[in-house]
């Protein structure tokens, strides 16, 4: 008798240990601690190595900040040359941009908050927002937006878009 409740008790003691050892142990493996997953509305998810994955795109605006944020930069700007000069600047929501000196098409997109422009002529243009002004910084052919700025000049939108 006495060995018979020795050995429900070991078997009592292994029941409680084992499934407390299990939860113990790393409960995801190394890979997919290391993953960006995705769930998708339908409840399945797909995992993806971080080491694999360079940049995160959101390609359309779906909320009402990114589209207002877009919104701001709407219209006609009239900003300067660098040379004493100014031209305009037409940013359209299709994305198009158009300008009223040199290389006449462009594109634009909205980048950590201020407009990114860039001409077919390879010059790229930013207007951002400093202080309470606006303000056009450009970059030559062959720059990017993060090298030093060829010009900045003071930038006005002369038809502002409601947000």
């Amino acid at each position: 008798m006495r060995n018979l409740v020795r050995i429900a008790l070991a078997v009592g003691i292994l029941a409680l240990v084992v499934p407390n050892a299990s939860l113990a142990a790393d409960p995801a493996p190394q890979r997919e601690r290391n993953s960006l997953v995705i769930i998708f509305k339908d409840g399945h998810q797909q995992s993806f190595p971080v080491a694999e994955i360079a940049r995160i795109e959101f390609t359309s605006p779906s909320s009402i900040a990114s589209t207002a944020g877009r919104n701001r930069f709407l219209g006609r700007w009239k900003v300067g040359d660098g040379s004493g000069g100014t031209f305009y600047i037409t940013l359209e929501r299709d994305g198009n941009a158009r300008k009223s000196i040199g290389s006449t098409h462009g594109t634009w997109t909205v980048v950590e908050g201020e407009a990114r422009i860039n001409w077919n002529d390879g010059w790229h243009d930013a207007i951002r927002k400093v202080g309470n002004k606006y303000q056009k910084v450009a970059f030559a052919p062959g720059k990017s937006f993060s090298d030093a700025p060829d010009n900045m000049t003071d930038a006005e939108n002369k038809e502002a878009n409601p947000i």
